[in-house]
């Protein structure tokens, strides 16, 4: 029995604080603590329909249309695997909509659209996954089958949602433990700087991962950074986290080439010249959005030469919001 009519999946995309690059299997796999990634999930959200069509083709919506009698033929590889995963393989009608540009603005929106595909994909066939499941198979898909070098995080983040520290243990157990943050004191004190510029992540982590061996010292101060950020977010120490976040710059700007460029040095120098106590960019590098501490005065002088997004929490993680309850 599958679905008739529609369902509507809704995934946040993510913000990491700090622990980024410690969810890459080359670092925790190896190491004897694992990986620690303090994140949250943002109230900016990829949408997923799925449609029974009349026929037996699958025509696919994104940025582009594919229309195909066979799914095996689909270019978008994550579509194209999320069917196979699922079962549903036919007489469907897919369409993506994001709230920001879909890739490579380092927020996890690639992993987002998987958990979210998956998510429509499962309840169209009459299942109901829960957040770990979401999680698990997003991750076989990215990395296991179609061997993306990027990390984990991106997938627990949008399919838990809300704030968490998320540990990557050497087994490939991951641990998701909720932390508490005052959501009011979010908008006002941390805001997104969009650079303008988009860049392809797996390029960059795979570098990344090649050289974690020889950077696994400055990986393991990420990884305490995780730790400390958790507290100063639950404690309110927003300066703190500021510190923190440009503690996390300095130091992941230097792992590989390619993670910042003069643009992005002078765009950083500009905020932090209006008197914010620090920030990072996010995802790999190279381009996306800075994550920043700051006032709302100091977001509103931004906003003048750049696109600025207050910061705000998702707390439901991948939600079906639309599900028409009839079947055939």
């Amino acid at each position: 029995m599958v679905r008739e009519l529609m369902i509507i999946s809704r995934t946040p995309v993510r913000v990491s604080f700090c622990g980024g690059g410690t969810d890459l299997p080359a670092y925790y796999s190896d190491s004897e603590n694992g990986g620690l990634v303090t994140s949250m999930a943002l109230a900016k959200h990829i949408h997923v329909t799925v449609n029974k069509r009349f026929d037996n083709s699958v025509r696919v919506g994104y940025s582009k249309t594919e229309i195909v009698e066979d799914f095996e033929d689909l270019e978008h590889e994550l579509v194209r695997e999320a069917m196979r995963m699922t079962g549903v393989t036919h007489s469907v009608e897919i369409t993506t909509i994001a709230d920001i540009p879909s890739r490579g603005t380092g927020l996890g929106s690639s992993s987002a659209l998987t958990v979210g595909l998956l998510n429509a994909l499962h309840t169209y066939a009459g299942r109901t996954p829960d957040a770990a499941q979401l999680a698990e198979e997003a991750c076989r898909i990215e990395i296991d089958i179609l061997g993306q070098p990027i990390g984990r995080q991106d997938q627990y983040a949008a399919a838990f949602g809300g704030s968490n520290q998320i540990a990557f243990l050497p087994d490939d157990t991951v641990i998701v433990t909720p932390i508490g943050i005052n959501e009011e004191a979010l908008a006002s004190n941390y805001f997104l700087v969009y650079t303008g510029i988009t860049r392809k992540a797996s390029d960059i982590l795979a570098k990344q991962s090649a050289s974690s061996g020889k950077k696994r010292a400055d990986l393991d101060a990420l990884r305490q950074q995780a730790i400390e950020v958790r507290t100063a977010l639950e404690d309110g120490n927003h300066a703190a986290v500021g510190s923190l976040l440009d503690a996390s710059w300095q130091i992941k700007r230097t792992l590989v080439d390619g993670i910042t460029g003069d643009a992005l040095d002078e765009l950083y120098s500009s905020v932090m010249n209006l008197g914010t106590t620090g920030g990072k960019l996010l995802g790999a590098g190279g381009g996306g959005f800075f994550l920043f501490q700051g006032t709302p005065e100091m977001q509103s002088k931004i906003e003048v030469t750049h696109r600025v997004i207050p910061l705000m929490m998702d707390n439901e993680g991948s939600t079906i919001i639309f599900d028409d309850g009839s079947r055939v």
